[in-house]
């Protein structure tokens, strides 16, 4: 099986759906965050490995409290993993903190200021301008 096979992802899918459910309403460790998300999931080919992208909202120390408590329940979520999705091996999750939605907000963000900033910079010409023309 390839690694973009229609199969492998749809397993990818599937694995992602069954681990945020798992995180969200099975796992009752305080140190993973009420806002954990799932964002990928690439299980390979042999479906032995997998690695799980997850998203923390929050500063640096809940991520790591979020990714040392996810893999301390490593093994309670891969029981409950392989009771739900009937696969010939449960892959061994490996799970990796996902900063691309940060990244998209702060360069969103970058993007608001540099349009403002340009915004009022017409405007502060503009209005130099009309002082100008009402002087003449």
């Amino acid at each position: 099986m390839r690694r973009n096979s229609i199969k492998n992802t749809r397993i990818n899918g599937e694995v992602q759906k069954e681990l945020s459910n798992i995180i969200r309403s099975e796992i009752k460790d305080p140190r993973i965050g009420i806002m954990t998300s799932v964002t990928a999931v690439e299980v390979a080919p042999d479906l032995k490995h997998c690695k799980a992208y997850i998203s923390v909202l929050g500063d640096d120390k809940a991520k790591a409290d979020t990714i040392a408590g996810l893999k301390s329940a490593e093994g309670y979520i891969r029981r409950q993993l392989a009771h739900s999705i009937n696969l010939r091996n449960t892959p061994e999750i490996t799970f990796v903190i996902d900063e691309s939605i940060e990244y998209g907000v702060k360069m969103s963000k970058m993007i608001d200021d540099v349009t403002k900033s340009l915004h009022e910079s017409e405007n502060e010409e503009a209005d130099s301008n009309e002082d100008s023309i009402t002087e003449e």
